[in-house]
């Protein structure tokens, strides 16, 4: 890539950039405005340029002291454009502004966090987001002993919820072990060691039961005498309602998280929709978990509307949602 020497020493931003009298042949205006707007895979946000420079020879910090404005990606708006995880950024961003990790409970996303650090050269944020958890001395945090850390990963001791622990028996010594259920070293019949369960999983190592609910709005045109062929829309979205570990268990990558990222597994959601629109391809993917459907219900709306030959065309838009169960 080009580098522009002079915009090394640049103040950042402000101060107006139009030269005055015979100062404007030695003194160059900024080159980026104080404020900028970058946006991130579709997602627009707005900070300092101080923000996105705050760490030397990042990736953010060639493009904004080391190149021209004109050669960066621009959108239609004219905000500097980066194809990246436009709804992880937001981390990186918290990063730059105090070169601080916070992530929030029950974080899925950490290794795709991380490949985004490597990808704008953050190395210290790299080595944070890779280093193993070690858990602190004493008894595990109670979240853990429910089954799920607060990185979103499976604990060592998984108990389901609302086990109660045996109370210990009397003259048992201090340090004889508890009589717990550990499900980490051996299996629900007292055998040998089985895998660990996850949050979609019931105690017996079946799959938990459950209900999800997927909808879709679709619209299409018919001709007012009912004689033309029916004109489809295709399906713009097709929405996903339930437990999150169900929903993430069924529909795996597939499932667009963006409105909803941070839903701990237990709790349930109705914000997740799919990545792809077509109904068909949702339903072999809840067949193949084990689910069957167990009702429907659509509803619907007609208006009128001219086409270009005078005639008038019904629009008929509807709601349709499917319920599925896994006994």
């Amino acid at each position: 890539m080009a580098l522009a020497d002079s915009t090394r020493g640049l103040p950042n931003g402000g101060g107006g950039g139009g030269g005055s009298g015979s100062s404007s042949s030695s003194a160059e205006p900024p080159l980026f405005p104080d404020i900028v707007e970058l946006n991130v895979g579709g997602q627009v946000y707005v900070t300092r340029r101080c923000t996105v420079v705050s760490v030397p020879d990042s990736l953010l910090w060639r493009m904004f002291t080391q190149q021209q404005p004109q050669e960066l990606a621009r959108d239609s708006k004219g905000r500097f454009f980066l194809d990246r995880d436009g709804f992880l950024f937001r981390y990186i961003l918290d990063y730059l502004r105090d070169l601080q990790l916070v992530l929030p409970d029950y974080f899925p996303e950490r290794s795709r966090l991380q490949r985004e650090a490597e990808y704008f050269e953050l190395p210290e944020l790299v080595r944070r987001l890779g280093a193993p958890q070690q858990p602190g001395p004493g008894p595990p945090p109670p979240h853990s002993r429910r089954g799920v850390h607060k990185e979103g990963s499976l604990g060592d001791e998984l108990l389901p919820l609302g086990y109660a622990e045996p109370e210990p028996q009397e003259g048992a010594s201090a340090g004889a072990p508890s009589p717990t259920l550990d499900l980490a070293s051996r299996s629900p019949s007292g055998g040998a060691a089985g895998p660990l369960l996850t949050p979609s999983q019931s105690l017996d190592g079946s799959r938990r039961s459950g209900y999800i609910t997927i909808g879709y709005r679709g619209s299409y045109t018919i001709g007012r005498d009912a004689q033309a062929d029916a004109k489809f829309r295709r399906v713009a979205r097709i929405t996903v309602c339930g437990k999150t570990s169900l929903a993430k268990e069924v529909f795996g990558d597939t499932l667009n998280e963006s409105r909803d990222p941070d839903r701990p597994p237990e709790r349930y959601t109705s914000r997740y929709y799919l990545k792809f629109n077509f109904l068909e391809q949702a339903f072999d993917k809840l067949s193949e978990s084990g689910f069957h459907m167990v009702a429907c219900s659509s509803t619907g709306t007609c208006a009128f509307a001219s086409s270009t030959d005078q005639s008038e065309d019904k629009i008929w838009t509807s709601y349709t949602e499917y319920v599925f169960c896994r006994e």
